[in-house]
C-alpha cells in the first residue's frame, strides 16, 4: 500500500483549512493540518510559513477531488436568499440632503470629539478616549443623527 503523504492544499484562513478537514474526516478520509497553530497565534507568519497545509494520503487524493468537486454545501447563499438578516425597506435610515438608503452609523470624521473632549485632549497632551457617532451617507458624504 501507499503510505505516503501530500499536500494537498494550502489555506491563509485557519477556519476554512478546519472546514475542509471536517468534511473529510466525517467522509472517512484520514488528513491533518499542519502549521495550523503558527498561522492562528500570528496570522503575520502565515504568508511566510505558506499557510495552513491540508495534508492527506496520496492514494485519497482522486477521491478527495471527487468529493469536494460535488459538494455545494461549502457555498455561500445570495444576499437575495437571506431572509430575516436585511432589513427591509422602511426600517433603513435615509438621508437628510440626497435621500439616498447608502448610509451607515459609526464614527463621525467631521465633527469627531465634543469641544470638552478636545480641552481635555490639550490640556492632559493625550488624544481623545470618547468619539461622537453619527449616520454617514456614502453617495454624498453627509454627516447627520
Amino acid at each position: 500500500m501507499n503510505d505516503r503523504t501530500v499536500v494537498y492544499s494550502t489555506y491563509y484562513n485557519p477556519m476554512e483549512a478546519n472546514i475542509i478537514k471536517a468534511k473529510l474526516e466525517d467522509s472517512g478520509f484520514a488528513c491533518f493540518l499542519a502549521d495550523e497553530n503558527v498561522a492562528t497565534l500570528n496570522p503575520l507568519y502565515n504568508q511566510a510559513i505558506g499557510g495552513v497545509k491540508l495534508i492527506v494520503f496520496e492514494r485519497d487524493v482522486e477521491a478527495i477531488n471527487a468529493l469536494l468537486a460535488e459538494d455545494n454545501s461549502l457555498a455561500f447563499e445570495s444576499s437575495d436568499e437571506i431572509v430575516g438578516e436585511e432589513e427591509s425597506a422602511e426600517d433603513k435610515t435615509v438621508c437628510e440632503k440626497c435621500g439616498s438608503t447608502n448610509v451607515g452609523y459609526g464614527m463621525a470624521t467631521d465633527k469627531k470629539y465634543s469641544i470638552w473632549a478636545t480641552i481635555l485632549a490639550f490640556l492632559t497632551l493625550t488624544t481623545p478616549i470618547k468619539a461622537n457617532k453619527c449616520h454617514h451617507c456614502y453617495d454624498c458624504g453627509y454627516e447627520f443623527e
